[in-house]
């Protein structure tokens, strides 16, 4: 009896054993997961052949059973490369716009598939490296399309699970923008998807920057967001933290007054835009609470949470360290500086989520315009000149010499004279002014263009964009790049003197970079030339010589002919 007993407290000991040893081992893979996404992340935007080999190999593992399926679809994003070829420059544009509008559809953020908390941790990751493997084989399949330009986007899945829980966890979604170009780095998309999740949810487009727009360019900007009932608020994380540290910042007094009623032109402070996103983020909480709420429950106040996304280097973290009043997160100017959402409690009331920055996909935008933006890093830029060009072409000629107290050449009598300068002036003007050589001789145009571009995303080089459909004569005394007022000088005369040396020295960079102070020597020599008492030298005589009459340029001889003797005459003059 007691044998049997033993055995069966044997029994039972084995199988807590067995369930607990389980329990552990199951505890140990979660836990290598949650450690394997502890890692530092770092934010890519594209990758190299290995990875992309990695990648395909993921993606034909993972879809194999649905490959067929999918692949249904992607004859319908291809065209023929036989008519593209035949197009001209307006007409491929228009078929670009056209196929952009027919796939706009196809460019959305990768969803969050299914979850709920019964899920295991393995199950969770496969679900979600599953879907972001088919949401990344559907942009694949529009980078087909040779008249669509797909700019590049974020790559790594755990920047967009940052992303994911932010959106899940905040009441009011804060997209901070950039006031001097707002719909580049919006992403209507995001806000289509936060309805999703939650009907309730609303976004907020936070333009930062905003001081350094003109009042009626700003006017503009409110009016257009009015009418598209698009919710706004104007914003400046420099100017806020320069108030915080007891600075003013030098503003122009301008009109805050506005044509249409309930029109918000303002740039807020930093407690008035806590008590706005308070008071937004609460209405929300309100209405998701509203049809389910009773009497008792609905005077209580409970903590709200607005989250930040948005583009990197747009102000998020800027804008985070203004309205806690401490620096809680890091700063710089490089984008991607945020690893991990992070959560800060401001008040009982109120909880902010900064999110890392995201580059969402989006069409026609070039990799130099990121760049110039400041959405992609510039250190790890590779075409300077591109880049830059996009700075030449939207800063007026005018401001570029005013600020960098250069003189650019101006256009070639057969060129059109509003065009803006090339990347190729600007940058060899900048050269000879700073005095930028490289080792081997040449001017440092790859100095020159990082210092350019940080002035332009820093906002010492003024520029703006329009609303869509805003007539651009109303801005004309504005500095927005357009600078035809000096550009459009019939007369080349004026300060002819100046262009020449300018021009002599980018001829003498060609050559070899000399600077600026050899062309200097070389006037002053001329100068006191006359002080050598040299010999005037003798100029030969090369009357002999044929002009320019379409021959083969070498030395023709002239030849005298006698005139022809009328005997005739003589005879008839002698008979008489």
């Amino acid at each position: 009896m007691g044998g049997k007993k033993e055995r069966t407290e044997g029994l039972g000991r084995a199988l807590i054993k067995q369930q607990n040893r389980k329990a552990i081992e199951a505890k140990e893979k979660g836990r290598a997961i949650h450690l394997q996404n502890r890692k530092v992340l770092e934010s890519y935007t594209e990758i190299n052949e290995i990875d992309a080999i990695i990648d395909k190999s993921d993606e034909a593992s993972v879809l194999l059973s649905g490959g067929a399926a999918s692949d249904a679809g992607s004859s319908d994003l291809l065209i023929s490369a036989d008519d593209a070829g035949d197009m001209t420059a307006e007409e491929r544009r228009q078929a670009q716009k056209e196929e952009e509008a027919l796939h706009a559809s196809n460019l959305k953020v990768p969803r969050r598939p299914p979850w709920n908390s019964n899920m295991s941790v393995e199950e969770l990751d496969a679900n979600e490296k599953q879907a972001f493997l088919e949401w990344r084989r559907k942009l694949a399949r529009l980078e087909e399309n040779d008249m669509l330009v797909l700019t590049p986007y974020e790559k790594n899945l755990d920047i967009w699970r940052q992303l994911w829980r932010v959106l899940e966890r905040s009441d009011l979604i804060v997209m901070v923008v950039d006031a001097r170009d707002p719909f580049f780095y919006r992403c209507p998309d995001l806000e289509e998807y936060a309805l999703e999740i939650d009907e309730h949810k609303r976004t907020l487009l936070l333009v930062n920057k905003a001081d350094l727009l003109p009042f009626n360019i700003r006017k503009k900007w409110a009016e257009y967001f009015h009418q598209h009932d698009i919710l706004f608020i104007f914003w400046s994380a420099k100017a806020a933290s320069a108030a915080i540290e007891g600075k003013t910042l030098i503003q122009e007094p301008e009109s805050q007054e506005s044509d249409l009623p309930g029109l918000d032109t303002r740039i807020y402070g930093r407690d008035e835009l806590l008590t706005r996103l308070q008071a937004e983020a609460e209405s929300v909480v309100a209405a998701r609470e509203r049809p389910s709420s009773s009497s008792s429950t609905t005077s209580e106040k409970r903590q709200v949470t607005v989250g930040f996304v948005g583009y990197p280097n747009v102000g998020k973290s800027s804008t985070i360290n203004a309205l806690v009043g401490a620096k809680r997160t890091g700063v710089t100017s490089t984008p991607g500086k945020t690893k991990h959402f992070q959560t800060l409690i401001i008040s009982d009331e109120l909880v902010l989520c900064d999110c890392p920055g995201l580059v969402f996909p989006s069409f026609s935008s070039s990799r130099h315009e990121m760049v110039a933006c400041g959405v992609l890093p510039i250190d790890r830029m590779t075409q300077h000149r591109e880049a830059v060009q996009v700075v030449a072409n939207r800063v007026a000629r005018r401001e570029l010499e005013r600020i960098y107290n250069i003189r650019l050449p101006n256009p070639k009598p057969y060129e059109p004279q509003n065009r803006p300068p090339t990347s190729y002036e600007l940058l060899r003007a900048y050269c000879v002014s700073r005095g930028h050589v490289a080792s081997s001789g040449l001017p440092d145009e790859t100095r020159a263009a990082r210092q350019m571009l940080k002035d332009y995303i820093d906002g010492k080089l003024p520029h703006f964009e329009l609303p869509p459909g805003t007539d651009t004569s109303d801005t004309e005394g504005e500095d927005s790049g357009s600078g035809s007022d000096e550009e459009g000088e019939p007369e080349p005369s004026s300060g002819s003197l100046p262009d020449k040396r300018e021009l002599e020295d980018l001829e003498e960079f060609d050559s070899g970079f000399k600077g600026s102070k050899v062309v200097k020597k070389r006037e002053n020599k001329k100068e006191g030339s006359h002080k050598q008492h040299k010999k005037p030298q003798r100029k030969k005589d090369r009357s002999w010589r044929v002009g320019n009459d379409g021959g083969d340029g070498m030395p023709a001889i002239r030849v005298f002919q006698k005139p022809a003797v009328n005997f005739a005459a003589i005879s008839a003059n002698g008979s008489g």
